[in-house]
């Protein structure tokens, strides 16, 4: 039996807004959009077999604690890249400040944070 990761929920404050930039950065394309529960709104960006369902509710609240220290937080999303430095530029290119660069087994990183204060990991094994 065989198992992948086919998608991710979660809430941000502009599904079209962080869509739009992850077109920019990661190269992906928006899948699918249209109305969701609670009156909110949906958009699917990624790629053929694989997406990011990124959701806003009707009335948004704002979280109240780190991620981290929640549980049932999201910590972070990583994707992997076969190029960190032109990644890092196009990161750089759209806001966002690349933080906590590492070089260690298995491989390059780096972190940022987009509008909502998602934490993404960025990662190369080659």
């Amino acid at each position: 039996m065989t198992t992948t990761l086919e998608h991710t929920n979660y809430t941000v404050a502009d599904p079209d807004k962080t869509a739009a930039w992850m077109r920019d950065v990661f190269g992906w394309h928006v899948r699918w959009s249209g109305d969701a529960i609670s009156g909110g709104y949906t958009v699917h960006v990624g790629d053929e077999s694989r997406y990011v369902a990124l959701y806003t509710p009707g009335t948004p609240k704002q979280p109240t604690e780190s991620n981290y220290t929640t549980v049932g937080g999201l910590n972070h999303i990583a994707v992997v890249t076969d190029d960190i430095n032109a990644l890092e530029a196009k990161v750089k290119a759209a806001g966002f400040k690349p933080m906590n660069h590492a070089d260690y087994e298995p491989g390059l990183r780096f972190y940022f944070h987009d509008a909502d204060n998602i934490e993404y990991e960025v990662v190369s094994y080659t």
